[in-house]
């Protein structure tokens, strides 16, 4: 196994150059090719997909509300909290013995076999890994435009290319545009479900029957990163078809109803066979630290604060959306923590007179459009959210 990584890590170094070879460093410079004007992400359909930067980020110890990065204002639990603490203490310590037990907890409660759990730190770090892994000698990626871009990003950057299929008109995968988009040189197909930034869910069944198909010819990745917080929860999930033996990842984090960003877990369902493919060139739980990954075992077990935490982030999206509808205001139809809306001013504008207001949300541009994505927070930060927008859209 080291020296086919070895070996590996050799020949990528000659093909695509040493500093190649690491997610972070493939990742930054898909970011900085794709912003090379005007930092834009230049999409197929959607003309553009901005990380508005002009207006700098006010100081985020000091913002009223930090509604920009889908976080769980409610977590970690107090469980992981303490496990985390504990754990601390054992810091000089490799932790692979924490590190099996949590697969084999994860296994179980999957469905899977511990051969079919692949951890990472986050799920972006294994969507980034999988497509060095899978694009280092060419092919394309098929996925939406608009969703989450670190694995088109990261399979652009490696010598892949992206065949965008824009949504169909209620926001959901087109599944049959996709499908026909597939073609002999397609490495991957890409799913985001709940889809983000838009929020919004592809029909179960249809995805489903999708996947089962499709992965006959081509693997699929559906990423899950928010399909605790759907209002189908786990029922909605793909996972079950790793079991079943089709050729799908399934990509899942604690980084969201677990409120365990900054703790850097996720992980990523597969067959054996292809996560076998992905740990020659590159292993994920290295990433992983002892405290976290004891934090993550003790917050999988605390299913009380869990549903706690979904029925807080609801009651806040359910006021931010009667909030929109009562101006009058269109949005997305949300099944994450998140909302998206379009607004009438440039998203620059926009961002820089509600940063004036200690309100940090995030601004992005497609189909002709300027749109606000809003992270639902507490409901205080929430209501500070509200009273900014009333000031800013008179």
């Amino acid at each position: 196994m080291s020296l086919n990584r070895r070996e590996w890590l050799k020949r990528g170094a000659l093909a695509m150059g040493a500093a190649a070879v690491a997610p972070a460093d493939l990742l930054a410079k898909a970011v900085s090719d794709a912003n090379a004007e005007n930092n834009k992400f230049l999409y197929n359909y959607s003309n553009s997909f901005d990380e508005y930067t002009p207006p700098r980020f006010p100081d985020l110890k000091t913002v009223k509300a930090r509604l920009v990065w889908n976080e769980n204002p409610h977590g970690p639990s107090k469980l992981a909290a303490e496990a985390f603490q504990k754990a601390v203490t054992e810091g000089n310590h490799y932790s692979w013995g924490a590190l099996g037990a949590l697969v084999k907890q994860i296994a179980e409660y999957e469905g899977v076999e511990p051969a079919n759990v692949m951890m990472g730190p986050g799920s972006s770090d294994l969507l980034e890994k999988t497509a060095i892994v899978k694009f280092q000698h060419g092919g394309n990626v098929v996925s939406a435009d608009p969703s989450y871009m670190s694995l088109v990003s990261v399979a652009k950057a490696a010598g892949g290319n992206w065949k965008a299929v824009k949504l169909t008109e209620d926001y959901q995968h087109d599944l049959k545009a996709m499908e026909a988009a597939i073609d002999k040189d397609t490495k991957l197909v890409y799913i985001t479900n709940p889809n983000n930034p838009t929020a919004t869910m592809t029909d179960t069944e249809d995805l489903k029957d999708f996947c089962k198909r499709v992965s006959k010819e081509v693997p699929v990745f559906i990423d899950e990163a928010y399909i605790e917080l759907s209002p189908g929860g786990l029922s909605s999930s793909m996972a079950p078809l790793v079991a079943e033996g089709y050729d799908i990842f399934v990509a899942r984090t604690f980084s969201k109803i677990h409120g365990m960003a900054g703790l850097r877990v996720g992980y990523m369902l597969g067959n054996k066979e292809s996560l076998e493919e992905m740990n020659e060139i590159t292993r994920g739980g290295m990433g992983l630290t002892g405290p976290s990954i004891e934090a993550a075992s003790a917050s999988m077990k605390d299913e009380a604060y869990l549903t706690d935490c979904k029925a807080k982030i609801e009651e806040a999206r359910n006021f931010t959306t009667s909030y929109l509808e009562g101006r009058g205001m269109d949005y997305m139809p949300s099944s994450t923590n998140f909302v998206i809306f379009p607004i009438a001013m440039d998203g620059d504008e926009f961002l820089e007179k509600i940063y004036e207001k200690k309100v940090v949300v995030r601004a992005f541009k497609f189909w002709d459009q300027d749109w606000c994505r809003v992270s639902m927070g507490t409901m205080k930060e929430m209501k500070y959210f509200t009273e900014a927008i009333d000031e800013i859209l008179v």
